[in-house]
């Protein structure tokens, strides 16, 4: 470290990096050390019962997860941002889900890739931070690492995790993105969240169609339809495929129910706004839509990267599970021959729904 990093005052310094989190449009910051070793029998837990399914690299990295400097090393404390997405004028989220007809996609999925806006507004925030004090160790994290996001922005008092997994905050709700900055500053850490305010409500363990979560503060992804129509690369299970209902990407259900996103606010982030309709849309619209058309339309989305043959396999469960009209069994019958394997049978599943197999 340099002699003018270690004449910094660096509680001074954190207060000036929440101050121009919230200027670069995050809710808020927090700030927290690297110990997260309270976590680690949990996430080991999680992973010996194969609730991960699929999601290989999360057993790969195992315990790197809740080891920041051995995923970045030299940090020594972690910035922990969060950023409000609910797109304000979207259609009403159980009206759509109540029409069998339109197609559910989870609310985060309607704009741009979350991914790309978070990371460059991190980067902008390292960015004025070396320019107050000179180059640092950085490295920016969103979502696409082995990082215990919710547990460090436990750690950094933004909140706490509900019964569901996900963050919640007092203020906010949970229809939030995370995303964390590793620094090798010696920043004084913000008290962690002590207490949860889940109390003794259940309801989002009720509500959950696929009983996913099978135990306050347990999730079991491969019951998840987030997991089941997003991660899964391969044939949906039989026996998830009625339970998804019209949720073709992802699901909103838990976070629906929760009493405390009546807080939730909606979104100063334009490139978070509902693009090409996907908030009021039918299934069979989708349905329809040309490879070129996926690629065109998806381009910038967080949706472009399941891939056109994983959309397709989507749409003919949410078609299966439709109420039946002649539009319907048209759509099916049309890509009934699809090139795919993957597509053809769950196209002849949700024929065999409607009877016409």
């Amino acid at each position: 470290m340099t002699t003018s990093l270690q004449q910094l005052d660096y509680q001074k310094l954190a207060q000036q990096i929440k101050g121009w989190a919230q200027e670069l449009g995050f809710a808020r910051a927090g700030i927290t050390g690297i110990d997260l070793s309270h976590a680690e029998a949990g996430l080991q837990e999680w992973l010996d019962a194969g609730f991960h399914g699929d999601m290989d690299y999360m057993a790969r990295h195992g315990m790197k997860r809740a080891r920041p400097a051995e995923l970045h090393p030299g940090t020594i404390s972690l910035i922990s941002v969060f950023l409000p997405y609910l797109p304000p004028a979207a259609a009403n989220s159980e009206e759509i889900l109540a029409n069998g007809s339109k197609a559910y996609l989870s609310r985060y999925a309607l704009g741009r890739d979350y991914h790309k806006v978070l990371k460059g507004r991190l980067q902008q925030l390292a960015d004025r931070l070396a320019a107050e004090i000179g180059p640092f160790g950085h490295r920016v994290f969103v979502d696409s690492a082995p990082v215990l996001e919710v547990e460090i922005a436990q750690q950094a008092g933004q909140g706490w995790r509900g019964k569901h997994t996900l963050l919640i905050n007092r203020e906010y709700g949970s229809y939030f993105f995370i995303g964390e900055l590793f620094t090798d500053l010696p920043l004084p850490p913000d008290p962690p969240q002590q207490e949860e305010h889940c109390g003794r409500c259940t309801r989002c363990i009720t509500v959950c169609p696929t009983g996913a979560i099978v135990a306050p503060y347990k999730v079991d992804a491969r019951r998840c339809i987030s997991y089941l129509t997003i991660e899964l690369k391969g044939s949906i299970p039989l026996e998830f495929r009625p339970m998804l209902g019209n949720r073709v990407y992802g699901c909103d259900d838990c976070q629906m129910v929760c009493p405390w996103n009546r807080f939730a606010v909606d979104t100063n982030e334009a490139d978070f706004h509902v693009r090409h309709g996907l908030d009021d849309v039918t299934l069979v619209e989708l349905f329809a839509w040309s490879e070129a058309d996926f690629k065109q339309k998806m381009a910038g989305s967080a949706i472009y990267r399941i891939g056109y043959e994983q959309w397709l396999r989507n749409m003919a469960v949410g078609l299966g599970n439709a109420p039946k009209s002649a539009g319907v069994i048209a759509a099916l019958a049309a890509r009934a021959d699809d090139p795919s394997e993957l597509v053809r049978e769950h196209v002849q599943w949700a024929l065999a729904q409607h009877g016409m197999v």
